[in-house]
């Protein structure tokens, strides 16, 4: 056997192993879905509506560090469909569980720059792992 017919099919197998697992990841768009139980190792995808053009941006006040574990920073995405300059969009935060426990998850809609003034939206969520 050639090492390319070898190597192709095991390239292959260890794709498909790292490939995320539509039972592995848990998607949470809105406070009505909390609380959320996860298991060691699932995602957990959260996506918030968000608009940055008018100075206001979601910041994690606790992120739950004790069981989760960030995957990357936040991504903000404008529908295409839009068209227009300063549409409101969306901010994705992916998140793996990581250990049993109970933590919160807290984000606050407000002006970066006044943390002082009341957050105009909050989301909380308690996240379960186990």
């Amino acid at each position: 056997m050639t090492a390319a017919r070898f190597l192709l099919p095991l390239g292959l197998a260890l794709l498909g192993a790292c490939a995320t697992q539509p039972g592995n990841v848990v998607n949470l768009e809105e406070q009505a879905q909390c609380p959320v139980n996860l298991q060691v190792g699932q995602t957990l995808n959260l996506t918030l509506p968000s608009n940055p053009s008018t100075g206001y941006r979601w910041l994690l006040q606790n992120p739950a560090t004790a069981i989760l574990r960030s995957l990357g920073p936040e991504v903000y995405s404008n529908p295409q469909t839009a068209g227009i300059v300063g549409s409101a969009g969306q901010s994705v935060w992916r998140f793996q569980a990581q250990a049993a426990g109970e933590g919160h998850l807290l984000l606050v809609y407000q002006q970066p720059w006044a943390p002082e003034v009341r957050p105009v939206q909050t989301f909380d969520c308690v996240i379960t792992v186990r």
